[in-house]
């Protein structure tokens, strides 16, 4: 990021992520990451981004009011950090962490939900199935077999053409 600053043009957003006039856009850049040789020797040609953040949103001021209560706090840096990759995707670029991001995430939900995030993952149950009786699988293949050779003689009594 080059630059944060406040945003008169943004209306619904708490943040968006923009690029400067000459660089590449969000688009640009995925496009050359995608190539053969899409690493960073063509840096250069990045554009700087701006966050723009709209001071009137409701999760901006809560932020605000989040680091003015405590500016060491880990929650309140995640949640900043949250904020702006959010922003970042949904600006089109693509977040350079992304198992980070999606730990973010989950913590986040983890703690709307009330759910312990160290909590282990319950193992699937193993469902036995009942086995059929002998003579149930017996009819079964009978009737299969039987069905098999009715439609074979069925197609030998078709008509064929010759040619």
């Amino acid at each position: 990021i080059a630059s944060v600053k406040v945003s008169p043009r943004l209306s619904t957003s708490p943040c968006i992520v923009v690029t400067s006039k000459y660089g590449w856009s969000a688009n640009m850049e995925r496009i050359m990451k995608a190539q053969a040789l899409g690493d960073d020797r063509s840096s250069y040609m990045k554009g700087k981004r701006t966050l723009e953040i709209n001071p009137r949103h409701p999760l901006i001021k809560a932020l605000k009011d989040k680091v003015a209560e405590n500016e060491e706090d880990d929650t309140t840096k995640a949640l900043a950090t949250l904020m702006y990759e959010t922003a970042l995707v949904e600006s089109g670029f693509q977040s350079d962490e992304p198992k980070a991001f999606a730990s973010r995430m989950y913590n986040l939900m983890s703690d709307t939900l009330g759910a312990d995030p160290n909590a282990e993952v319950e193992e699937e149950e193993e469902i036995v199935e009942d086995e059929e009786p002998e003579e149930a699988k017996e009819d079964a293949s009978e009737e299969a077999s039987d069905a098999e050779a009715d439609e074979f003689a069925a197609q030998d009594d078709a008509p064929k053409d010759e040619l």
